[in-house]
């Protein structure tokens, strides 16, 4: 499929998988900040390609590779080449144990994983796009969800793996109460005397630490979990100016360009898709 000479970017929420959030778009130019997501990313490019920056780890990735990112894992991603054309779900964790529960018919008791992250795999990445089309054409419910119930289950089948929590240690404990102290006061003008505080680390080891252990710099982790807010509050139809100063933005053009830059879409888009 040849790419289209402009940008595009059209989002919706599927209402026959809880309204999951769904994206097909066109970039050209449009590079995405480091970002992450509080539900699994899940998509394939159709043409172009892109170049992706998963877990410190730099790919340029095509046709016939799968994007399987999971919850809080740190990306980007920017156009290689002429740019590219994917499809993208974000399922939430209940919803993805959900069908992998109802696909098998046995009771799920891990937490599903994709350790990959991009694999290759041209047969999984039609078939998610085929199912995906399905989703963007409003096809009929029981069409709908057998396509995609069954694309994620082979998935998962042959790339997903369960969490392995990693060994703790002092230094991971730090930069962890900082994270969670981001997390908490988003909304604060946070400064870096105050969170290596938190931490009990000097301000440069904090933002050596942090970068080692979570692939972004304190800033930028708070710059994305204020978007992520703003995306939950977008979602219940408050309006991008109110969001942007609840959030901790300097003002409305300030929040829509960070919002942009880890969405690909506007907060009006994404607020009436």
């Amino acid at each position: 499929m040849p790419l289209a000479n402009v940008e595009s970017a059209r989002f919706w929420r599927d209402s026959r998988f809880r309204d999951m959030e769904c994206l097909s778009a066109t970039f050209l130019t449009h590079e995405y900040a480091p970002h992450a997501h509080d539900t699994f990313s899940i998509g394939a490019i159709e043409s172009g390609t892109q170049i992706a920056t998963l877990s410190g780890r730099r790919e340029e990735t095509g046709p016939g590779d799968l994007h399987l990112i999971d919850p809080g894992v740190i990306h980007d991603g920017a156009p290689g080449g002429e740019g590219y054309r994917y499809r993208m779900i974000y399922p939430d964790m209940k919803l993805f144990v959900d069908i992998l529960e109802d696909v098998t018919g046995k009771a799920f008791h891990a937490t599903p994983s994709f350790s990959g992250g991009l694999p290759r795999d041209p047969q999984l990445a039609n078939a998610f796009h085929a199912a995906h089309r399905t989703l963007e054409r409003g096809a009929g419910a029981l069409e709908s969800d057998e396509s995609m119930f069954s694309v994620l289950a082979a998935i998962f089948a042959r790339h997903g793996s369960t969490i392995v929590v990693p060994v703790d240690t002092k230094e991971r404990s730090a930069v962890a109460r900082a994270r969670e102290y981001l997390v908490e006061n988003f909304d604060s003008d946070v400064g870096l005397e105050e969170l290596a505080g938190v931490a009990g680390l000097s301000r440069a080891h904090l933002i050596r630490a942090f970068r080692k252990e979570y692939y972004i710099t304190p800033h930028a982790f708070l710059t994305d979990r204020r978007v992520q807010v703003a995306r939950r509050l977008l979602r219940q139809g408050r309006m991008p100016a109110d969001i942007a100063l609840e959030c901790g933005f300097a003002d409305q053009a300030h929040f829509t360009r960070h919002f942009k830059a880890r969405t690909g879409v506007t907060p009006g888009q994404f607020r009436t898709g």
